[in-house]
């Protein structure tokens, strides 16, 4: 066992979860992840390799976010979970409870499993989905760890934003009735790009690839606040550990840029990599319109001209996190999508 501590990492063959794990790795821990076909094991290792060559202490398990069996034996002896796992799609699905409930009872069976094997603290990777939507359209104050959304309102938006927010309440309120001795803290991430390893990244980094790819003729007036994968992986890392981070949400957010800002740092870095990037602002109303035969633009239209600033500021101070700048992220990002082949020039 690695002096370290042993770390299961839900997950793992996740974006956000293989660079948490290449984290763990590197700084000396013994980590388990869980997926749920272990015939992925050789893929997923392969992909590892590009971040870390210290997989030896690396162990894979089968589970299932809807069902208990193997999670006791992922349990056995770890010290931290780093619950990662969950369903983000790039569209709707035809039914909501498709989303909340996996990404609710995952959650819960997750912290349940971890209490029982006296875990010492869970990492659930929320979102900054769970505080900053179903609030006026009018606000401007930045959204902090205070903040949570409304998920009844009809302002929330979609049932990923639903399933996120129902997920972190349930996980606290198990806590505080039923958690014992366990820990629990929450990393709320904005939208998530950075180097992606192959096919398998964020829905978020889908925000860099289709404008490269030209899928649209103009840029929607789209715009998030974006944070680089390895500092919300470092982000995670921090608050395993941090004495004052348990009882904690952070907020794991950067700035905020419009699409036609991406835009414009794409053709800037890239040069005629960045051809097919359009120019001209797409009309709302044409957005609106598309997404009436395009499921997963209709999947965005409520994120249309509205803007939603974070402050990442307790993360800072607290944690001493120190993401880089976006720009960096953003250009990053679309340089691994041309050279993992996804973006075909």
């Amino acid at each position: 066992m690695s002096k370290q501590g042993v770390v299961l990492v839900t997950g793992g063959s996740g974006y956000i979860g293989g660079f948490i794990i290449a984290q763990l790795l590197e700084a000396g821990y013994e980590v388990r992840t869980t997926i749920r076909n272990l015939g992925r094991e050789p893929e997923v290792r392969e992909t590892l390799k590009k971040l870390t060559p210290n997989l030896d202490r690396l162990s894979f398990f089968a589970v299932d976010l809807m069902r208990d069996g193997g999670w006791a034996e992922a349990m056995a002896g770890v010290d931290y979970v780093q619950h990662v796992a969950s369903p983000f799609p790039a569209k709707n699905p035809d039914h909501e409870d498709d989303l909340i409930i996996p990404a609710r009872e995952g959650a819960l069976r997750a912290l349940r499993f971890a209490r029982d094997a006296k875990v010492k603290r869970v990492v659930l990777t929320s979102s900054m989905a769970a505080m900053a939507y179903g609030h006026e359209s009018t606000r401007t104050a930045p959204y902090t760890e205070a903040d949570w959304t409304d998920e009844n309102s009809p302002r929330t938006g979609s049932a990923y934003v639903k399933s996120k927010t129902i997920a972190e309440r349930a996980a606290w309120a198990f806590m505080a009735k039923e958690g014992g001795a366990m820990e629990l803290t929450a990393v709320n991430p904005s939208a998530v790009i950075g180097p992606v390893l192959g096919p398998d990244f964020s829905t978020s980094v889908q925000i860099v690839e289709k404008l490269l790819n030209g899928a649209y003729p103009g840029i929607p007036r789209l715009g998030f606040c974006l944070v680089d994968v390895r500092d919300i992986a470092d982000l995670h890392v921090r608050a395993m550990t941090h004495e004052k981070a348990a009882g904690e949400r952070f907020m794991g957010g950067c700035d905020f840029y419009w699409m036609e800002e991406i835009a414009r740092v794409l053709k800037d870095d890239l040069g005629t990599q960045a051809r097919k990037v359009p120019s001209g602002r797409l009309p709302s109303w044409l957005v609106r319109l598309i997404g009436l035969v395009d499921p997963v633009v209709k999947s965005i239209q409520f994120e249309l001209e509205q803007v939603r600033i974070v402050d990442s500021s307790k993360a800072k101070t607290m944690l001493g996190w120190a993401p880089r700048p976006v720009r960096t992220s953003i250009t990053d990002t679309a340089r691994s999508l041309i050279r993992e082949g996804i973006i075909r020039l």
